[in-house]
């Protein structure tokens, strides 16, 4: 997996850009991807498909001396920048000079234009030490970029099951320049294919390898599974740091995939943090939700050298990519262990009625029926039947409701020997 991140970190991959085409060719030749492609012109919910771009000189240079040369980092010059040709004061090249605050050293990852193609500057990332250190007087700015109209591009891999539903991987492959942010989520998750692809699957699997939002909208909006619902979505990010892993739960805590990760850590006795919805990461996740797919993440964020020149294969363990791939692969295998619970009734049913005989009774005190625990977690999962809009699988909600599996599978039988449920 190190050495995916190795080959993919150092490419200038902007959104759409030759850079980002070869790391689709080279992540072709190991795994049968699809290339899917969303056309220029292609305008969905204000979002805009940015040129394919890149620069091919940017140096800022005084009385024919080279102060700084852009193209020798990706990050040298800032995503997506307007090409400029001109004479300008110190004042004015400052304005368009970008540093990290946090790194005199290091350039900043400066990424948003990529999102705003209608509205672009140019401008450059250098060191704090460039910027603090110009001298008053003009400065001659070369930046000259190659740009055409072309199709947003990402991967897609697919991996049929037994099941129509289907379980998607999400990772980002953009993010120029940046090892642990991007590609080392798309190392795991080529690695969890290939684990996958080599064993019976229940579930359907998809591996979406896609540009941070934008590709995720529009593989969403255009080219997601046709065959089969979207189950739940598992995203990777920033995996290969030596930081504490996380798991960040879906919108409302509802998704299988987080509790069965969670479960997979413990066991392992992983430290981990765990969080809500959007309390550990703001990603692609929010997007996966809007399409309505229930949206866990797993990550090591954050990590200091996030967002810099400093994101590069030296911060990148083998060790902390595998323990990732490791404990997700337990999660997929104990999602795929466990029957998919769904209703087939609407509203409430008498369950006291001898047609059904699915009442439990937590017990009454006052007439000396003390309740007991499991009397309880059962009555709080026959309660929660009749609301259960999504497709859970029975060790969910054994979990959920503090009841052994093998409890929870047996009462759930009983409603699906009534055409109430069914379990697959």
């Amino acid at each position: 997996m190190r050495d995916i991140v190795a080959r993919l970190a150092p490419l200038n991959r902007a959104v759409c850009s030759p850079d980002y085409d070869r790391a689709i060719d080279y992540l072709r030749g190991l795994l049968p991807f699809e290339v899917l492609e969303t056309a220029p012109d292609d305008g969905h919910n204000g979002w805009v498909i940015p040129p394919h771009w890149e620069v091919t000189c940017a140096r800022i240079e005084r009385e024919g001396r080279l102060l700084y040369d852009g193209t020798r980092h990706p990050l040298g010059v800032i995503a997506l920048s307007a090409p400029f040709r001109g004479r300008v004061s110190r004042e004015v090249l400052r304005a368009h000079l970008h540093f990290d605050h946090r790194f005199s050293d290091a350039l900043p990852y400066h990424y948003r234009q990529q999102f705003r193609s209608w509205d672009r500057d140019w401008g450059f990332g250098v060191p704090r030490t460039l910027y603090d250190g110009l001298e008053p007087g003009e400065y001659e700015v070369t930046i000259e970029t190659r740009e055409t109209a072309a199709p947003l591009r990402l991967l897609e891999l697919r991996l049929p099951g037994t099941r129509r539903d289907t379980i998607a991987v999400c990772a980002n492959l953009d993010h120029a320049g940046q090892a642990n942010d991007g590609v080392s989520g798309v190392a795991v998750g080529v690695e969890l294919f290939r684990r996958l692809a080599r064993r019976p699957r229940r579930f359907s699997y998809v591996l979406v390898l896609c540009q941070g939002i934008i590709g995720s909208e529009f593989y969403l909006a255009r080219h997601a599974p046709k065959g089969g619902p979207l189950f739940e979505a598992l995203c990777l990010w920033m995996l290969g740091s030596t930081t504490t892993l996380a798991v960040q739960e879906s919108r409302g805590a509802r998704s299988n995939l987080e509790r069965a990760l969670l479960q997979s850590l413990a066991e392992s006795g992983i430290m981990h943090r765990r969080g809500a919805f959007e309390e550990i990461i703001v990603n692609d996740e929010y997007v996966w939700e809007a399409h309505g797919v229930p949206t866990t993440s797993l990550s090591r964020f954050p990590f200091n050298e996030y967002h810099s020149s400093r994101d590069t294969i030296d911060i990148i363990s083998e060790e902390s990519l595998a323990e990732a791939a490791d404990a997700a692969d337990r999660a997929l295998l104990a999602v795929e262990a466990t029957p998919l619970v769904r209703k087939a009734f609407s509203g409430t049913v008498c369950l006291s009625n001898p047609r059904y005989d699915l009442y439990v009774d937590a017990g009454q005190v006052a007439l000396g029926d003390d309740p007991d625990p499991v009397r309880i977690a059962l009555r709080r999962l026959m309660d929660f039947l009749p609301s259960l809009t999504e497709p859970t699988t029975v060790a969910s909600l054994a979990a959920r409701f503090g009841l052994a599996p093998e409890e929870a599978e047996r009462y759930l039988r009983a409603w699906e020997r009534k055409g109430l449920l069914t379990l697959d």
